[in-house]
């Protein structure tokens, strides 16, 4: 791993009695997509805030870009772009009039293509309590990567924004880690994460519960690959029949669903099992483990938390 542009170290925050995070450490290196996953009170949110210098944390050590969060907050904001869950911004505030301020801060050139880009070229003078919720956070979006920034934080980024605003912003996270901007996504969108994150840490109850690419998560755990087969007599529904390394049948409207140790075994099994009853086959799949079915495999074990 190259020398890495975020660090954390041993990083502890609680609220009086509830410990937000306990006790972890990973680091990012530059131009990465880095997921944090996790369900609601897992530690998100906690780790964003205080990598973006709004909070401080009780113990550990965390630099961003070379910057303690705390101590060099004004130098760290130069350098970071960030997109909170709820944008606040005053309310007779337009679109244009944010990303003329905003820019001017970061003593750039305003950045109003961005606006055309996120579907605002027609409420560039519209005051900001006029937008909707999804408008609003796509200026919050412009205005996070305006200055093109060296890490940007995405805290939800696609929570309520319409479909092609979400294919936007995907091109856009591509097109900003291809020239090297680091980027820190948390999401509940499990598929999300998968498509474009580089590497995720799943956090569960302040801890990581496991860190890696989303294709060396998805490899470890029950390791049960799923089978879906559909036949034209419907053969194998409701049927008895086993098959081997099967741990698990589940029947999904006109599918059955078998989760196998081993599709050597099971795949040819099936085959021929349906080929002996004179059925046909209509449709055959066989799919690795989602990371949102490793995760929902995590949380089930380990408990969701608060």
């Amino acid at each position: 791993m190259a020398q890495p542009i975020i660090n954390v170290e041993n990083f502890r925050k609680t609220y009086a009695a509830f410990v937000a995070v306990d006790n972890i450490s990973f680091a990012v290196p530059p131009g990465e997509i880095f997921g944090l996953l996790g369900p609601n009170g897992a530690g998100k949110t906690t780790t964003l805030e205080c990598l973006e210098g709004l909070r401080q944390p009780d113990s550990g050590r965390l630099t961003v870009a070379g910057f303690d969060p705390h101590k060099d907050a004004p130098k760290l904001r130069q350098v970071i772009g960030v997109q909170l869950q709820a944008a606040g911004m005053p309310e007779a505030m337009t679109p244009n009039e944010a990303m003329a301020f905003f820019c001017a801060y970061h003593q750039v050139t305003p950045r109003y293509d961005l606006l055309d880009r996120f579907g605002l070229s027609s409420k560039r003078k519209t005051q900001f309590h006029e937008l909707s919720t999804g408008q609003q956070r796509r200026l919050a979006l412009a205005l996070a990567i305006a200055h093109e920034p060296q890490v940007l934080f995405l805290d939800e980024p696609t929570a309520g924004l319409d479909v092609a605003s979400r294919t936007e912003l995907h091109a856009v996270m591509r097109e900003l880690r291809s020239k090297g901007t680091t980027i820190i996504l948390a999401t509940h969108d499990m598929a999300e994460a998968e498509q474009l994150s580089d590497r995720v840490a799943i956090l569960l109850n302040g801890r990581i519960a496991t860190i890696g690419t989303p294709l060396e998560i998805t490899a470890t755990g029950a390791g049960l690959t799923k089978v879906s087969v559909h036949t034209r007599d419907n053969l194998l529904l409701n049927s008895q029949h086993t098959f081997p390394a099967v741990a698990q049948v589940v029947q999904k409207e006109s599918y059955a669903l078998y989760f196998s140790r081993d599709i050597g075994q099971t795949v040819p099994a099936l085959i021929a099992f349906v080929q002996a009853a004179q059925d046909e086959l209509i449709d055959l799949r066989v799919e690795r483990p989602s990371l949102e079915e490793r995760f929902l495999e995590l949380t089930s074990h380990q408990g969701m938390g608060a």
